[in-house]
């Protein structure tokens, strides 16, 4: 098997980095959604227009 240069391995340790950040973004962005539905949810309970 090859060695591989500094670049490139620096190029592959960059790409794993941000699809990881990615991910974790992705995540918390879904918690965020649901969060967001159950306080809509949660809140128009405690509403009594009439």
């Amino acid at each position: 098997m090859r060695e591989l240069s500094a670049e490139a391995r620096l190029h592959l340790y960059a790409r794993s980095v941000s699809r990881k950040a990615g991910a974790g973004f992705h995540t918390a962005a879904l918690y965020c959604a649901f969060a967001m539905i159950a306080a809509i949810v949660f809140g128009t309970f405690s509403v009594h227009p009439f």
